[in-house]
């Protein structure tokens, strides 16, 4: 039996506005429900702002519902008017092309590759006879209910209007939810506050032509306790992509996270159970700088991968210096902290994106000592963190727990060429042999 989605979703600051509330926490509760969320290929990459929606589907996966990334090939060729003064750009169809396949990568590093439906409606919007459309679908559109939209009020109270192109954008989209549910048997659609009249047209259209009850979901609009937008530093958008904005500087941006924000931002930004993300309400000083260091690995982490979070923290510590976190304060992050949590782990747990270190065959010839191999391996932030780490219990190679932290790791220790460092409960890395 799945989780209740709604609940999860309300509980960690999800939910704006809902259709139909009560019969959309009863059908969550009771089956498998496939939901949607449209995702505007405007750049080859997604930003900090796109984030509550991806991190909405990772809650829909996580729950055992089945989760829909929908790209706009289709309407990214005419623009969305919700939320613009302005007329948006049109984009050339090999633009929007490029664009649609940054974004799914970006979308599998959340969701995991294959994991869930990925789709372009381009494959279906770009194939529509206009004529017909109008007949079929454009009859059940009102003018006057669709100019009374807050997406279309505010370009028409614009000095530069709605144009005719843009006017259709909310017919598109809503032929997009009757589409994926005669396809995949879709029946929610989420997306930003912006979107409530889109997706409520959306809802009724399914209603007519598919005769099914559907529902929609809204989350709101995330601002700084500054009042900024999210997402938005004096050097532009906070990109998903690294090449736009490195892990570090990703890393940093939610360190810099101001203190009245930790607790919420763990909780629509990571996967942290909130019965520890609770805890943050009552931290001050240190120990809620050290709650930021969670919330910045967590969220590097799910991005860019456990390594590059890693690098990050590590960079960070070589700079500014180590903000451990203590013992006991959200346990269930995987954030570097003062000592290990002993708890044992599968060596496989450690796959092919594990990062990696190449290391010259002559080191292992007598012994290294495992401090200094953990250490060379950026486990820990320096030579003394590595012995205590070790002598506390959590330093591990291939799934055995090391004795001493002083243990010579030897030749014998590789398997087909490699071993596996693990360092408390989450954090491993790879070291191969250079035989060069």
């Amino acid at each position: 039996m799945p989780e209740n989605l709604f609940a999860i979703l309300k509980e960690r600051g999800f939910v704006d506005n809902v259709t139909h509330e009560e019969e959309l926490g009863d059908l969550l509760k009771s089956q498998v429900v496939t939901g949607y969320i449209g995702f505007d290929p405007t750049a080859n990459s997604l930003h900090v702002g796109s984030l509550v929606p991806i991190m909405s589907l990772v809650h829909m996966q996580r729950a055992g519902h089945r989760p829909i990334a929908l790209v706009g090939g289709g309407t990214g060729l005419v623009g969305d008017p919700s939320g613009k003064t302005e007329m948006r750009k049109i984009l050339t169809l090999e633009t929007v092309k490029e664009n649609v396949e940054g974004i799914r990568g970006q979308l599998d590093r959340f969701l995991g590759p294959g994991k869930a439906i990925m789709v372009n409606n381009a494959d279906w919007l770009c194939k529509l006879n206009y004529i017909e459309f109008l007949r079929d679908y454009g009859r059940h559109f009102s003018v006057n209910r669709m100019i009374k939209a807050e997406s279309y009020r505010l370009r028409l109270e614009s000095d530069e209007g709605l144009s005719f192109i843009e006017f259709n954008y909310m017919c598109l989209q809503s032929y997009d939810f009757v589409h994926l549910n005669k396809e995949y048997g879709c029946r929610l659609q989420m997306g930003g506050a912006d979107q409530w009249g889109n997706i409520v047209s959306g809802v009724d259209l399914v209603r007519r032509e598919c005769g099914e009850q559907v529902f929609g979901i809204t989350f709101p609009l995330i601002t700084t306790a500054s009042g900024a937008k999210m997402g938005k530093t004096a050097a532009g958008a906070v990109w998903l992509d690294p090449e736009r904005t490195s892990p570090y500087d990703y890393y940093q941006f939610w360190i810099n996270t101001h203190d009245a924000d930790v607790g919420r931002f763990l909780a629509l930004f990571t996967l942290l159970p909130m019965e520890e993300i609770r805890q943050v309400a009552d931290l001050t000083g240190a120990d809620l700088n050290a709650a930021k260091t969670v919330l910045a690995y967590e969220a590097t982490r799910l991005a860019h991968g456990e390594g590059e979070a890693m690098a990050a923290w590590e960079a960070a510590v070589r700079m500014f210096g180590a903000r451990p976190v203590p013992k006991g304060l959200l346990p269930s992050s995987s954030a570097p902290r003062d000592g290990s949590d002993n708890i044992p782990d599968d060596q496989e747990a450690a796959g092919e994106s594990t990062p990696a270190t190449a290391l010259d065959a002559s080191l292992f010839e007598k012994g290294l000592p495992a401090f200094e191999l953990f250490f060379l391996a950026g486990l820990a932030g320096s030579k003394g963190a590595t012995r205590r780490l070790l002598e506390q219990g959590g330093g591990y190679i291939n799934g055995q727990r090391l004795e001493s932290f002083d243990s010579p790791v030897m030749l014998e220790h590789f398997q087909d060429g490699s071993l596996v460092l693990r360092a408390g409960k989450k954090r491993y890395h790879r070291i191969t042999l250079d035989r060069a």
